[in-house]
């Protein structure tokens, strides 16, 4: 009997693969994201979303806007909520610790949005890789686009693993 022979996952699956693993710990209502920084190929850090250290998770009520929703329609309220972006864990991980991530790639299940991209910008990080789109208003495209432009490595779709398509709790 032929042993069945396995696909070896490229370096961007492997690492989007954490990526979903990691989104597990997600503690936000609103939407599940996880990400991994990697440089040369190596994990240097790994975040997801949800409120910040020692601080009560939104589940436990310890974001105003994650615990009343229905007062905050989408795309809302934000200047209200304590959630910390994966992305935006992944960085402060590292600078906790005095891990380095200039020239690090940072994969996410979720496209970045505005304020990520400048943080991972500014921290030296060269490329994105992302599982899901995520995209801002209409009139704002053009400048996003062109913010993630700078990225030297580009930023980049990777498939998520089969059946990890969902961002959101319970979806």
């Amino acid at each position: 009997m032929a042993e069945s022979i396995r696909k070896r996952p490229d370096l961007d699956e492997y690492m989007m693969a954490i990526a979903v693993g990691v989104r597990a710990r997600a503690n936000c209502l609103g939407s599940h994201i996880g990400s991994v920084l990697a440089r040369d190929g190596h994990i240097v850090s790994t975040g997801y979303n949800g409120t910040p250290h020692n601080t009560p998770n939104c589940v436990d009520g310890g974001c105003g806007r994650c615990s009343n929703r229905d007062d905050y329609p989408s795309g809302t309220g934000y200047d209200l909520c304590i959630c910390v972006h994966a992305e935006q864990n992944s960085l402060l991980q590292a600078a906790r610790f005095g891990i380095a991530v200039e020239g690090s790639i940072l994969y996410t299940t979720w496209r970045p949005c505005f304020g990520c991209t400048k943080e991972m910008l500014q921290a030296g990080i060269v490329g994105v890789r992302y599982g899901e789109d995520w995209a801002p208003k209409p009139d704002l495209k053009e400048e996003y686009e062109r913010l993630q432009g700078y990225f030297s490595e580009g930023v980049l779709k990777v498939d998520l693993p089969d059946g990890a398509e969902s961002h959101t709790p319970g979806s």
